[in-house]
């Protein structure tokens, strides 16, 4: 498979070009992260493949994807080691993003904790783990409305005045959350549930296509009926001659200019299948069916 193609790369905060197909590594080694309205916990499970894993990272970067996306809370840190063994030194323009704000007091739960002291102590470990001077995108993985959003943005901003960080994003969060961030310092990305069948941030992504954010969809296949024999879905699928998973990364890519997909998965053939995603074209006619189905 060749690499992506070099135009359809996004400049990441204006200045940090990464391809519109990420990868998600969460699924390496961790169980799934629980929706923002879920109340069961997901227990931690190692990877059964650790080689696998690696290999799998590495073809990742061999096939152009360029943003990696992580956290410090995915198997307890060992996430990020496991990025870090595959990938460093991190050649050529490969760019980790990783996410403090949630504490995982056991495998089994996730907290959110934005006490500004726990951000810095989280991201100082970050580097640690990820063996980088600078990360490139810092994100606050949830707004935790115990302390006030402004210490929190604020301590995420120190940091970058350090030179530790690059960039800072937000994840789960709404515009006006989105907005009021923005007021305290640049704000480059912004990472929610978010796919064709999901589509209560709409209003988000239209934020961020206007303000030049990225826009980075977790979970961005849809799901259940809506990607089901007889959906709208495979129906534009099976007339492309693609899956339903790759029209649903070529709907999000065609939503806006700023979105850029970060699936993850544990089969570099899914790998492969995802990447590919960027080539498919969708007629305007397509597109709409597929925009009206949800």
């Amino acid at each position: 498979m060749s690499e992506i193609p070099a135009h359809e790369a996004f400049s990441l905060g204006g200045d940090l070009p990464v391809n519109r197909i990420g990868y998600g590594a969460m699924r390496l080694a961790d169980g799934p992260e629980p929706a923002p309205s879920a109340t069961e916990a997901h227990i931690w499970h190692p990877p059964a493949d650790r080689a696998g894993a690696i290999a799998l990272l590495r073809r990742a970067a061999e096939l152009g994807v360029d943003l990696f996306d992580t956290a410090d809370a995915y198997a307890l840190g060992a996430n990020e080691e496991l990025i870090a063994e595959a990938l460093h030194p991190y050649e050529g323009t490969v760019t980790i993003a990783t996410k403090v704000g949630v504490v995982r007091p056991s495998p089994t739960e996730w907290v959110t904790h934005g006490h500004p002291a726990y951000l810095r102590q989280q991201t100082e470990l970050a580097l640690r783990r990820l063996r980088v001077e600078r990360i490139g995108l810092l994100q606050l993985h949830r707004i935790d409305p115990e302390y006030p959003l402004a210490d929190q943005i604020g301590a995420l901003k120190q940091l970058r005045d350090e030179g530790k960080v690059r960039h800072l994003g937000l994840s789960e969060v709404g515009v006006d959350e989105l907005r009021q961030a923005a007021e305290i310092t640049p704000i480059a990305s912004v990472q929610n549930l978010y796919n064709l069948s999901t589509r209560e941030h709409d209003p988000v992504v239209d934020y961020a296509a206007e303000h030049g954010i990225a826009f980075l969809p977790w979970f961005p296949f849809a799901a259940g009926s809506h990607a089901g024999p007889g959906s709208p879905l495979a129906e534009v699928a099976a007339e492309i001659g693609v899956t339903p998973a790759q029209a649903s990364l070529a709907w999000l890519l065609r939503r806006s200019p700023t979105v850029i997909p970060i699936p993850g998965t544990s089969s570099i053939a899914h790998l492969e299948e995802n990447v590919s995603a960027l080539s498919i074209t969708l007629t305007d006619d397509q597109f709409e069916r597929l925009s009206r189905a949800v």
